[in-house]
């Protein structure tokens, strides 16, 4: 490759990487918008889909509210509500764009990119797919199926842009010795991946707050009663309103315990990844972040209960669960096996 063209290839590469950056960065941003929306209890402030009321914005107006209350008498305008919904349907439609964007460009220079252009693509796909979500979450009222695989579409979407960001910015350090380390990322990413579905359960079942104010014990017993059957049937019938929930105490308290279980696990597997990348000085840094990371979720899990599940807690939970995601993609990045570099990497 000529001095001019090696040139415009490394020019066109971090063009592409400052995409898949700022997408990345605007799909968390998007996730924990979601979170807000639904821990604000206003994922049916709008009854259709995709406008709201029938606007494209919300109705705000006093004649624009009274016409919309008759059109859905059974689901009256909350004007505080509305715009959180409708401005998430919104960003999720600027969102789709920037992906939309960087897999066209990921696909005109895949024979450059040598296999990331395959995450960039798949993220395309990921989002036509989260669209519908988002509508049958509205159409089938909360269905506790659909909101929990919404939730694990907006942060599979957020990883593959972070993965395309992140392999067109580090450099890979892989070895010999980094084997082990390599496995115990891939495995870290899995179980935090399960605990992050468990958490969407938990969440669209209303079962955060099924041990009230307790922890360790939950309701004062360290193994209550519960219905793990009940509590993980995972699909219900179409038609009902799922909001709120409708399972009792024993099958939430099931859900609220395999969280926690899940919590401990993730703790553990995590924990020995961090505590293996902290003994490579290629990888300390990514060690430290991923531990801290790693500790914060698990005090704003503990806050939700024991504080009632205050909206900013909460809040903050989801999203440092996908930077605690993004961490530990960022450490199986680095410590890939070494391969000639893509035009851009540092």
């Amino acid at each position: 490759m000529t001095a001019t063209a090696l040139s415009t290839a490394n020019r066109s590469a971090a063009g592409l990487r400052r995409l898949a950056w700022a997408a990345a960065a605007f799909a968390l941003f998007v996730i924990v918008f979601g979170a807000f929306v639904r821990l604000s209890n206003a994922g049916l402030s709008c009854p259709d889909w995709p406008t709201c009321y029938g606007h494209m914005t919300w109705p705000t107006q006093e004649h624009e509210v009274a016409t919309a209350n008759n059109a859905f008498p059974d689901r009256p305008v909350e004007s505080g509500k509305a715009w959180r919904e409708q401005v998430h349907r919104i960003l999720v439609g600027g969102l789709s764009l920037l992906t939309f964007a960087l897999a066209a460009w990921a696909w005109l220079r895949r024979r450059d990119l040598r296999g990331i252009a395959a995450a960039p693509l798949a993220a395309a796909v990921v989002i036509v797919f989260q669209a519908l979500l988002g509508m049958w979450t509205v159409t089938l009222k909360l269905l506790p199926a659909v909101v929990m695989a919404h939730l694990l579409g907006g942060m599979l979407l957020f990883a593959l842009l972070a993965y395309t960001a992140l392999r067109l910015s580090i450099a890979p350090a892989g070895n010999a010795d980094t084997a082990l380390l390599r496995r115990l990322s891939v495995l870290a990413i899995g179980v935090l991946a399960l605990q992050i579905a468990l958490g969407g359960w938990t969440s669209s079942n209303y079962a955060a707050l099924a041990c009230g104010n307790d922890f360790p014990k939950c309701l004062g017993f360290w193994w209550p009663p519960t219905d793990f059957r009940e509590g993980f049937v995972l699909w219900r019938g179409i038609g009902a309103n799922y909001e709120g929930g409708v399972l009792d105490t024993a099958a939430r308290s099931a859900i609220q315990l395999t969280h926690r279980i899940g919590a401990l696990l993730t703790f553990l597997v995590v924990g020995a990844a961090a505590a293996a990348a902290a003994r490579h000085a290629a990888t300390r840094v990514f060690a430290a972040i991923v531990g801290a990371l790693l500790l914060l979720q698990i005090a704003l899990g503990i806050g939700n209960v024991v504080l009632g599940l205050p909206l900013q807690v909460a809040i903050a939970h989801n999203g440092v669960a996908a930077l605690l995601l993004f961490g530990l993609l960022a450490l199986l990045v680095r410590v890939r096996k070494r391969r000639e570099p893509v035009a851009g990497n540092r």
